[in-house]
């Protein structure tokens, strides 16, 4: 299963965190975008390459530092479809230095609209008997609340194609509880427990070798009490970690969602990652080592709370 692979890239660094790639015109250097803009003009086509040029830079640096990168898909959206070609060759560069990628979507909808989604994400396009990979991640964030109906289709396309998911569980933002810790009378849990528990169910469709599952869940640091108590109740469930950094989720806060091996949980961090040469007040030449100092600055915060990190047998 593709968790099995995020773990053994994880083990490989020892680092389980991923680099989350949001990236904002006003993250990116006045050196890319003069460039960009020259080339193209202050339009969509001129924006979307300025992310991408700041991406691969990004990438360059990091390859070898972190295990994983997170594409949020809104960020590309919005520059239209130069910004989609922009994500899935963010996807591409990406794979080609060997990095996990997680496209950060939240997509759910019902049946054949699901199935779409698959295959975008995840899966195969098919054009009259021709197949092509439409963006390709190793693994897709979802919704789950339209239920099991909505998620079949994301797990016969991952038990496939050797992906996987990551589903909304508790998230680090600070309204989640507004639903997600509403108390479910007939079950007498929270909302977030009983998508956990569902992600267990599904996850039985996708064992992986290390004992974690295909279907992961998306469980924030800002919340480190449930994440220790979704850690233990959840122990086929790989967790995908926000709110580290600039949302205020820290180590100790992290540290509640793995397991006694140093595994199961990988730790998102973005605007720390992409706007740390502004943090610094480097020269903007510099962004991507800046980049990867904040990476490895991390990574060094982390692995002091988890001591090591080794492959449950």
């Amino acid at each position: 299963m593709s968790m099995d692979r995020l773990m053994e890239n994880i083990m490989k660094k020892q680092n389980p965190t991923v680099a989350g790639l949001d990236p904002k015109l006003s993250f990116v250097p006045p050196y890319i975008k003069e460039a960009c803009f020259a080339r193209h003009g202050k339009t969509l086509e001129g924006a979307a390459a300025a992310l991408l040029d700041f991406n691969k830079g990004l990438i360059d640096s990091l390859w070898d530092v972190v295990p994983a990168v997170k594409p949020q898909a809104a960020y590309y959206e919005m520059y239209g479809w130069a910004g989609m070609k922009a994500l899935a060759e963010t996807i591409a560069y990406a794979k080609s230095k060997g990095l996990f990628v997680i496209t950060d979507g939240k997509r759910n909808d019902i049946g054949a609209t699901m199935e779409a989604y698959a295959a975008a994400h995840l899966g195969e396009t098919d054009v009259e008997g021709e197949t092509f990979e439409a963006f390709g991640a190793d693994a897709l964030t979802v919704n789950g609340y339209l239920g099991s109906d909505c998620i079949d289709p994301l797990l016969a396309v991952c038990a496939a194609r050797d992906k996987g998911i990551f589903v909304l569980a508790k998230t680090s933002n600070p309204s989640a509880g507004e639903f997600q810790d509403q108390m479910l009378h007939a079950m007498y849990e929270p909302l977030y427990r009983a998508i956990g528990n569902m992600c267990q169910h599904w996850g039985q469709k996708l064992k992986g070798k290390y004992g974690y599952s295909g279907v992961g869940a998306v469980v924030g640091a800002t919340y480190p009490a449930q994440l220790k108590e979704l850690r233990k109740a959840l122990p086929d469930t790989f967790f995908l970690v926000p709110g580290y950094g600039a949302q205020g989720g820290g180590a100790k806060d992290v540290a509640q969602g793995f397991d006694k091996h140093g595994c199961g949980a990988v730790v998102n961090s973005s605007r720390a990652i992409l706007c740390a040469w502004q943090k610094e007040g480097c020269d903007p030449q510099d962004f991507a080592g800046a980049a990867r100092r904040e990476a490895l600055r991390m990574r060094d915060e982390i692995m002091a709370e988890l001591g090591g990190i080794s492959l449950p047998a």
